[in-house]
């Protein structure tokens, strides 16, 4: 099988391929920090070996379960960042761009709560499930986490209603602590079916862990093929790969190197609109690991062609701060030709009998020769195929180029002491008891 493919000579301007190896030193420092666990939040890099460490009967249960969990029609994912987005990016990526539209279907509609605390949303949601039977996987390390909580506490409620409290504990799944926690104890107490964060594995990591591959089961994801791309990129990207070869390391390099120059701004660019979720879940992988102490590179993401008729103007034209990581994908899975028209009044008939994505092809190549005219240095990503696998390779290869990163920057990359900020003046607010 093929593997993910970097390219940074659309980089190389800016900065030159001797600042990019003198790097090499530092990769290898943080490098020998993961594998070690001599790092910062080493106790956080369970990460680090977790597609290789994924045994057999991990899948089958999670198959199992997955399954049982199919026969309801809609399943509704509860968790906020990491026990979210990584979900929603892979089924994005990878099923039907109108899957929700299909009246023949082999998968239940997945729907997500949780991730937001809004009334409106949740009300839509109850009415659209009012009597109906639908399942529920619950994705919280403690259970307290407020925006989960309220929205496992209101649909738990609704489920009950609709089938009944027997029933509707044999349709709810908790993906939880081990041992600890509100909504371990609440699970063990109702008889819930569980799964297992692993202490090591923090939310923005735990993709390949039951937080996401329990939700992709049962969205009808082949998760072995996941697992797979992901192992054959722990591999790629291994301690003892040497610099040149490593992609993580290239990459890490790459972007410090950049950032050193006066580059703060790193915009990640997909030319696939199934890819809008990845750049959602990199943004909080690279922005919870870098941003800390004053420093970090500040993860932004667009749509193209679409924000270049909006963005497009900024990145062009706008402060010099910026750089491009752009996510190309090699072959779509359809094809489409550009019709010819007799009277050819919008002019299109010089494209007649082409491909649609041999157009985007050339948009891609024509805005990246653009923005690097501009002052924009572009990092280019190639997935040979939008499928399960490449998506495992893409996932693990972006972790493990964090962890470098993070390192090489000088931060903790598996904490995040910010986010809690917010919370301190919510529950002041809300008057909530010590």
């Amino acid at each position: 099988m093929k593997t993910i493919q970097l390219n940074i000579e659309k980089a190389l301007g800016v900065i030159t391929q001797t600042q990019v190896s003198a790097f090499e030193p530092k990769v290898k420092n943080a490098m020998e920090m993961l594998h070690k666990g001599t790092g910062k939040g080493s106790n956080f890099t369970g990460w680090l070996h977790l597609p290789s460490s994924i045994k057999e009967p991990e899948l089958a249960d999670i198959e199992k379960t997955a399954a049982k969990l199919r026969k309801c029609k809609v399943v509704v994912v509860i968790g906020i960042g990491g026990s979210y987005l990584g979900t929603k990016a892979v089924v994005d990526a990878i099923n039907h761009s109108f899957d929700w539209l299909q009246v023949k279907r082999d998968n239940p509609v997945l729907l997500y709560a949780g991730h937001h605390i809004s009334e409106d949303y949740l009300a839509e949601l109850c009415e659209t499930l009012d009597d109906k039977k639908f399942g529920i996987i619950n994705i919280s390390k403690s259970g307290t986490t407020t925006e989960p909580a309220i929205a496992f506490r209101i649909l738990k409620k609704l489920l009950e209603k609709n089938i009944g409290k027997r029933e509707a504990k044999e349709n709810i799944v908790a993906v939880t602590d081990k041992t600890r926690g509100a909504l371990r104890r609440l699970a063990d107490q109702k008889g819930y079916g569980t799964f297992d964060i692993p202490d090591n594995v923090g939310g923005r990591f735990s993709v390949l862990t039951p937080v996401g591959l329990l939700p992709l089961a049962v969205a009808g994801i082949n998760i072995r093929d996941l697992v797979k791309g992901a192992v054959d990129m722990e591999k790629a990207t291994g301690e003892n790969v040497p610099f040149a070869e490593n992609i993580a390391s290239v990459y890490a390099a790459t972007r410090n190197a950049l950032y050193e120059t006066g580059k703060k701004i790193e915009i990640l660019a997909n030319f696939h609109p199934k890819m809008h979720y990845v750049g959602e879940w990199w943004k909080q992988l690279y922005g919870e690991s870098e941003g800390k102490d004053g420093k970090g590179i500040f993860p932004a993401s667009v749509d193209l062609t679409t924000d270049l008729h909006s963005m497009g103007q900024w990145i062009q034209d706008g402060e010099r701060i910026i750089f491009e990581t752009v996510i190309s994908v090699e072959n779509p899975e359809h094809k489409i030709t550009v019709p010819t028209d007799k009277e050819d009044l919008d002019g299109l008939n010089y494209l007649k009998g082409k491909r649609v994505d041999r157009v985007n092809k050339k948009a891609e190549l024509g805005t990246q020769m653009a923005h690097v005219d501009g002052g924009v240095p572009n990092i280019k990503i190639t997935l040979p195929r939008l499928n399960a696998y490449y998506i495992g390779q893409l996932f693990y290869f972006f972790e493990k180029s964090c962890g470098i990163s993070g390192y090489i920057l000088g931060v903790n990359p598996f904490d995040q002491p910010g986010v809690e900020a917010y919370k301190k003046n919510m529950f002041k607010l809300l008057d909530k008891p010590e």
